[in-house]
């Protein structure tokens, strides 16, 4: 439905609304003059449009009856046995639950418009030593294209001239930024961030990395289905049990002698208004709603309520690591230097190299040091792909990932801090690593809480990430993850998505980058962070916009709070329904006492249903 749709059928509702209070009020001081009759028809006929327009269609298309058809026959029914309120009231009542329906449905259609940026549309082609801007789709096997600083790689290829750090977070998850030199590969939409390359292009561009990516989002939208809701299920049975049943209190007491014409008319139009299904639909619209506002107060974004209903026995969680079970920034876990050295001067250098770097190592580390470490002017070089250098004291210094031999009083701290997968900045002179500092990424606050309640739940969480070997490993231990998987790229997730699934598993992803949406796209129920990616948030079916992991099991028992109170209320409308209907048969309740109740009973299921707008 859109927006114009939407603003149509509110304006409706709301009109007819008006005219039924309008018409109430003239009718109690004066009766029910045509006037009135007329006012009544009009909140029918305005309010009922869009409901029995969607009702017929949908009946030539699935050529079968269906609850909308029912409530315009139960309603036509009281307007012909003169209760004009109850027709109109009747009608109205889902009209309305079908209006607040639609709003809380329709931001759950998924739209690629911001994936489909993340593919570089143009490239700079070296041809004839010239620079020629040229669309990446004309770009062949073979042909180089230089890629400057800032610059998104337009193609899948090697590295034939320069080096650089290259950001490949769309690609690997991985927040750190790769050194990438001479016949190094690299890939399309990842960004170039110190220094301009030339690439040579080994594979065409539509079956570049990212957009494989694209590929498999939308193999993934268009292969997605949702199961049938209950109350879907019950309907296809249901309206054709009332209708027959109305006919027949319509036809066999009246032919057999039983009662008059009139009065068999007049008890099959209870059976159509007491059998009306109000309070049925009312069942799980408002219990959707309010599980929607209580999460939305969390500062969860749901989509749609039909999401809830598809986190029911959910059994397998897969994570992503960055930015997700992480806060994705690194941090500085230590700085090591060897005791022959003078470390406050030491570390004064380090911080004097980093300030002129804007790699976000060398930003994590002046976060650390700055304030509390002095600098000093020096002459530094940048050298691409590796880090800062400069000349004190007649030695040589470098800050980065350069190749130089490891003082030997480290190498038991250096080699611990490899294997807890920490990010390694060496700090050397002359030639030689005096010193070095260790950057994680860090859990996020109540990660590991959050996991425990999972654990308790009797779900499985699994970790799945670009980053390497050791880091996965720790940050799954720490985490208190059993299983992990390392070295992923997007569609080792999504792999690992339709195999669990296979298995008859029942997963949800939790991710933030462009490399998890594949994955997010796949699952039963994905979730992205509120931090993450456009495309990640345009992709997944709920939202952390607080970006806080423990809402997970959170909002996995607000869904079973959700489906324990849409079951009461399905029991309690059927079971009122079938008092009514079995009383009418006796004759013992009019059409007033009818209406009362059954009024009632819709109230009362919605009351129920509020209950889930708190804890």
């Amino acid at each position: 439905m859109n927006k114009k749709q939407l603003l149509f059928e509110t304006i409706s509702v709301i009109i007819s609304i008006i005219l039924i209070i309008v018409a109430y009020v003239i009718e109690s001081q004066i009766g029910d003059p045509w006037y009135v009759i007329t006012l009544y028809a009009l909140a029918f006929a305005i309010g009922g449009y869009a409901k029995a327009k969607e009702g017929i269609k949908a009946t030539i298309h699935n050529k079968a009856l269906n609850v909308e058809i029912l409530m315009i026959i139960a309603a036509l029914g009281a307007f012909i046995v003169k209760n004009y309120a109850e027709g109109a009231i009747l009608i109205i009542i889902f009209a309305v639950t079908g209006v607040l329906e639609s709003y809380a449905t329709s931001r759950s259609n998924k739209d690629l418009t911001s994936l489909l940026k993340l593919a570089p549309k143009v490239a700079i082609l070296i041809k004839d030593g010239k620079e020629i801007e040229v669309p990446v789709g004309d770009l062949k096997v073979g042909d180089r294209v230089i890629v400057k600083v800032g610059q998104q790689i337009p193609v899948d290829g090697t590295i034939v001239d320069g080096a650089s750090s290259i950001d490949q977070a769309a690609i690997t998850g991985e927040f750190v930024p790769v050194s990438k030199g001479l016949n190094e590969d690299v890939f399309a939409g990842s960004i170039n961030i110190e220094s301009t390359i030339i690439v040579e292009t080994k594979k065409d561009p539509s079956e570049s990395v990212v957009q494989k990516i694209i590929n498999l989002v939308q193999e993934a939208q268009q292969n997605k289905t949702h199961g049938q809701s209950l109350i879907k299920k019950i309907e296809r049975y249901y309206v054709y049990i009332v209708i027959l049943m109305a006919i027949a209190f319509m036809t066999i007491p009246s032919a057999a002698g039983w009662m008059t014409a009139s009065e068999a008319f007049y008890r099959g139009t209870v059976v159509l208004v007491v059998g009306s299904p109000c309070a049925l639909v009312a069942s799980i619209t408002p219990a959707m709603l309010a599980s929607l506002s209580n999460s939305a107060r969390k500062r969860i974004l749901v989509k749609s309520g039909q999401h809830f209903e598809n986190l029911i026995g959910i059994d397998t969680i897969i994570v992503d690591k960055t930015g997700t079970l992480t806060t994705g920034e690194p941090k500085v876990a230590r700085i090591e230097i060897i005791d022959s050295v003078n470390k406050d001067e030491v570390l004064s250098l380090l911080l004097t190299l980093e300030k002129q770097s804007n790699h976000p190592l060398a930003k994590a580390v002046v976060t650390y040091l700055d304030g509390d470490v002095n600098t000093f002017s020096a002459k530094t070089t940048e050298i691409s792909g590796r880090g800062m250098e400069t000349t004190y004291k007649n030695s040589t210094w470098r800050v980065g990932r350069f190749d130089a031999t490891l003082n030997q009083t480290l190498e038991n701290a250096y080699a611990h801090c490899q294997s807890l997968g920490h990010s390694i900045v060496n700090i050397i002179k002359d030639d030689e690593i005096i010193g070095y500092v260790a950057l994680m990424d860090t859990l996020r606050d109540r990660a590991k809480e959050a996991i425990i309640a999972l654990k308790e739940a009797g779900i499985e969480t699994i970790l799945v990430t670009g980053d390497n070997e050791n880091t996965a490993k720790y940050i799954a231990a720490e985490a208190g993850i059993d299983r992990y998987r390392a070295n992923c790229f997007p569609e080792d997730k999504v792999n690992e998505l339709k195999s669990l699934k296979a298995e008859g598993r029942h997963v949800i992803m939790v991710g933030d980058g462009i490399n998890d949406a594949p994955a997010l796209a796949t699952a039963d129920v994905s979730v992205a962070m509120g931090a993450g990616t456009d495309v990640s948030l345009e992709t997944a079916d709920i939202i952390f916009m607080n970006n806080r992991i423990e809402n997970l099991p959170k909002l996995i028992n607000l869904s079973k709070r959700m489906r324990v109170i849409t079951l009461q209320n399905i029991i309690f409308s059927i079971s009122v329904i079938l008092v009514l209907l079995v009383s009418n048969v006796f004759g013992v309740i009019r059409l007033p006492l009818g209406v009362v109740a059954h009024e009632g009973s819709t109230i009362l299921v919605i009351l129920n249903s509020l209950r889930l707008l708190f804890k």
